[in-house]
């Protein structure tokens, strides 16, 4: 019995976030009993690209690539505050052409291996905020930058034209005070802790870079994602069949549990005709309120049940995913990810994170406003 409350008090301490998620969830369950709806609340299209996308960054991750390319960044940009501007529009930029969980997949890795690589862990948790902003907001001028524009863009059958130009001035925002805030770092030269030769399995590198455009082409919906799927899990079991073990399954599991979590919180009678009155007033106000209680893509499918004002909800359901952790998924990969490296400064963490990001959405709703 002591060592199996020990094992449940270590999975609480390794996996704060998704023990907490799994009491929360089972919470709403009390409030929305267990039913066949909720097979629906899951975007299978998510959880597969997630689960093919840690798979490959666990591979590439296990043939020293982004030791090389952290090297390559610090001499190529030469001080931290160069190295932070690259790490954070690169997360902005490339999150215009996957979806913002996949932005960050990608890079966080890459930023603590450049920031502890050069002893400057202290700046790990302000860099991780600045990115997870910048995946939330980089792809929101695209209808394939985060899922919820994605969804709109086909449930309303919005122009493309028009779809680029509605988030363009709030996107220019972003980018601007994104590039405000990184100028008050300190810019010193990096040097590297240890410069020691790095042994890159060049091999083992082609075949996960491959893996990883095959990724990138089901998120383009190019390639079928269960075709993805299978060409991954079956050229993996082949090379490095180990690699499956490095996958972070608690992040999937963390998806899983929000995904149940927010679709039963948008059926509870009282939340649902709270935001439904909203709507009606405002749709802006309303869907940035309701991002807080049920995150971005639920309540992007939620509301627009409501409305034909497709503009307001577009433009309210991407602001909106700034704020608190749980206004969109893709915060929570970094917060897993930095708990990782710094699990003692969750606290702090939590604060800075929705001190910047609050900011961040009153800046946008003025703007918006204007």
């Amino acid at each position: 019995m002591n060592k199996v409350i020990e094992k449940v008090g270590n999975f609480i301490k390794k996996e704060a976030v998704l023990s907490v998620a799994i009491v929360l969830t089972i919470i709403t369950c009390f409030f929305v009993p267990i039913d066949k709806t909720y097979l629906d609340y899951f975007d299978y299209n998510t959880l597969i690209c997630l689960f093919c996308m840690l798979a490959v960054v666990a591979g590439l991750k296990s043939t020293n690539a982004f030791e090389l390319i952290s090297r390559k960044m610090i001499s190529l940009f030469h001080t931290r505050r160069t190295v932070i501007y690259s790490l954070v529009f690169g997360t902005f930029f490339f999150d215009m052409i996957v979806a913002n969980d996949m932005s960050l997949i990608t890079f966080l890795p890459l930023t603590y291996i450049v920031l502890h690589s050069t002893n400057n862990d202290k700046y790990l948790a302000f860099t991780f905020i600045m990115q997870t902003i910048a995946a939330n907001m980089g792809g929101m001028i695209t209808p394939y930058g985060n899922p919820q524009n994605l969804y709109l863009y086909s449930y309303y059958n919005i122009e493309t034209t028009e779809f680029f130009g509605i988030l363009l001035m709030q996107s220019i925002t972003v980018a601007v005070l994104l590039y405000i805030c990184c100028a008050f770092v300190k810019n010193e030269p990096l040097k590297l802790k240890n410069n020691s030769k790095i042994a890159v399995n060049k091999k083992e590198l082609y075949i996960y870079a491959v893996l990883f455009i095959i990724v990138i082409l089901s998120i383009f919906r190019v390639i079928p994602y269960l075709i993805a799927l299978g060409i991954v899990v079956i050229t993996i079991l082949f090379v490095n069949r180990k690699i499956f073990k490095d996958v972070d399954y608690a992040l999937i599991a963390t998806f899983c549990v929000f995904f149940i979590f927010s679709g039963n919180i948008a059926r509870i009678p009282i939340i649902k005709e709270f935001i439904s009155q909203i709507v009606v007033k405002n749709t802006l106000i309303a869907g940035i309120v309701s991002c807080q209680f049920i995150s971005n893509v639920p309540t992007a499918i939620f509301l627009s049940k409501f409305t034909e004002n497709y503009r307001e909800l577009l433009i309210s359901v991407n602001i909106g995913s700034l704020g608190i952790l749980i206004s969109s998924l893709a915060s929570l990969i970094t917060l897993k990810e930095f708990l990782k490296h710094q699990p003692k400064k969750f606290g702090k963490y939590v604060v800075m994170f929705t001190i910047f990001n609050t900011m961040f959405l009153i800046a946008l709703l003025i703007v918006t406003m204007l």
